[in-house]
């Protein structure tokens, strides 16, 4: 089996200069996200993903790994991290008690100016319903209590991180 040709296409979306590889749909479809992420250009056979910066990407897993241990200073048991579904992924889920936490983290600049427990939307807390559910069938856990918490992560200019964790943010959509 021959590899798919890739070539460098500028992205609209991407800010000017920025460049990656194109690669083809049937490999798109074979991922494992069945869904368009946003920033994908699509064309004739081939599909364009803005690739997430390093630097986001670290600063995504830094911020995860700090409300990790923020959870367990509060008394939670991190269970797993970074579950993914077709339909997503459930950035930690936790147990207190007899209770399942499912933990959506969201990390912003300081400078961004809105709060990142703002990002949080119906819609992702829908999806977050959604994930919950596939996770207890998954793990085949019927009849568990379960909650569903937001983590707000802000990193200042310092460098430094604020943890703000907000208990039953939303109930199940």
């Amino acid at each position: 089996m021959s590899r798919p040709r890739t070539s460098s296409a500028s992205c609209t979306l991407c800010p000017p200069g920025h460049r990656h590889h194109a690669r083809s749909v049937a490999n798109a479809r074979a991922s494992r996200r069945p869904y368009p992420k946003r920033g994908i250009v699509e064309s004739p056979g081939l599909i364009y993903p803005c690739v997430v910066s390093q630097a986001r990407q670290r600063l995504g897993a830094t911020a995860e790994a700090s409300a990790a241990v923020a959870l367990e200073r509060a008394g939670l048991r991190v269970v797993e991290r970074n579950v993914r579904f077709r339909a997503g992924e459930i950035d930690l889920v936790c147990r207190e008690g007899d209770v399942l936490v499912f933990v959506e983290v969201k990390c912003r600049r300081a400078t961004w100016g809105d709060a990142p427990a703002a990002a949080v939307s119906w819609h992702k807390q829908r999806r977050l319903t959604q994930l919950a559910q596939l996770y207890l069938k998954w793990r085949g856990l019927d009849g568990v209590r379960c909650r569903f918490d937001v983590v707000s992560v802000t990193l200042d200019a310092r460098g430094v991180f604020d943890v703000r964790h907000v208990r039953a943010a939303f109930d199940a959509v």
